[in-house]
């Protein structure tokens, strides 16, 4: 009797364990995965795990992690927005242009607002016009930063404010101000996507979108309000950028898309939609920092980096589609 007890509660945990490995998979892969680099470069760099280093790391991944988080609710309901590093540009550009004006305050708000109207614009390309968010946002991609290069003649504009430099170079508590903004962008994202209604209609859009139009939410809406989401958070992204260089470069984010649908994927998130992860994510963002950092202080030549990027990306997929299902499967 005593044995059978043991050898049920033995498969129960067992049980339970392969549970939560099908679970949060995305999450431990990448952890590991992030555990290694770090671990490699701080024994094969001087430099690497200092404090500073580390600091420094955490400020120029920001951008990323804040793209990143809106990307995670776009690829979870299955679309993707390949504009955001032209947005990041486009705002850094007008940023620059507005601020020129003498009112900082509004030229930030301005900015603000002409990332979300964009983002939006998107949505309803995508949602009400039915049209495919990668053509969309692919259009996108192209006339952005047409734009950013026709408004400044393609040269940068220096930013010289009080109010705009500090949200790229102010520094609280031994972090800079970039990092601040990326860690409470993390906490809202990862509130909002795992306990609110809306977090939960984003996974069903992704999963099941028919069975959640026919318990009457209008999915169009959701479609849009992500792809804004995006657009808001590429314009947050141009003005950290703009505002930790001083200035605003129409060349800004240039390949930026890239990195961030890299950093979604490695965190689990599918890009077949309805699966989603936030904490995944910004593990990805920070893995591919402190790759990129670590190559720097390794002396590898700097155009390896996109290129180890990609490579990235098509071994993230691979483990996203083959080894995800595997476990899915064997949860089951």
């Amino acid at each position: 009797m005593t044995s059978s007890i043991i050898t049920t509660a033995t498969q129960s945990r067992r049980t339970g364990a392969s549970k939560f490995v099908s679970k949060h998979f995305g999450v431990l892969s990448i952890s590991v995965v992030f555990v290694l680099l770090f671990a490699c470069f701080s024994v094969f760099t001087n430099d690497f795990a200092s404090a500073e280093n580390l600091v420094n790391v955490a400020r120029q991944i920001a951008p990323t992690v804040i793209v990143a988080m809106a990307m995670t609710f776009v690829i979870t309901t299955g679309q993707i927005d390949l504009s955001v590093g032209s947005l990041v540009g486009l705002s850094a550009a007008v940023l620059g242009i507005w601020a020129l004006s003498g009112n900082a305050l509004v030229a930030l708000i301005l900015t603000l607002v002409l990332g979300l109207v964009l983002g939006l614009v998107n949505g309803a390309l995508t949602a009400f016009g039915r049209m495919q968010s990668f053509i969309v946002t692919l259009a996108g991609l192209t006339a952005l930063r047409g734009v950013a290069l026709f408004v400044t003649g393609g040269y940068s504009t220096p930013i010289d404010s009080p109010l705009i430099t500090p949200i790229g170079q102010g520094r609280f508590l031994g972090l800079y101000t970039p990092t601040w903004i990326a860690i409470v962008v993390v906490a809202l994202a990862w509130y909002t996507f795992n306990h609110t209604r809306f977090g939960r209609y984003v996974v069903a859009v992704g999963s099941n979108a028919e069975s959640l139009r026919r318990s009457g939410v209008d999915i169009r809406k959701i479609q849009m309000a992500v792809l804004g989401m995006t657009g808001l958070a590429a314009a947050l992204a141009g003005i950290i950028t703009a505002a930790r260089l001083s200035s605003g470069s129409p060349n800004s984010g240039t390949m930026f898309e890239l990195e961030v649908i890299t950093a979604v994927v490695l965190g689990g998130t599918s890009l077949m939609g309805g699966r989603g992860s936030i904490m995944g994510t910004a593990i990805g963002a920070l893995t591919l920092g402190i790759l990129s950092n670590g190559l720097v202080l390794l002396k590898v030549d700097v155009y390896w980096i996109p290129i180890v990027q990609g490579l990235i990306l098509v071994i993230a997929i691979l483990v996203n589609t083959r080894l995800f299902a595997k476990f899915s499967r064997g949860a089951s």
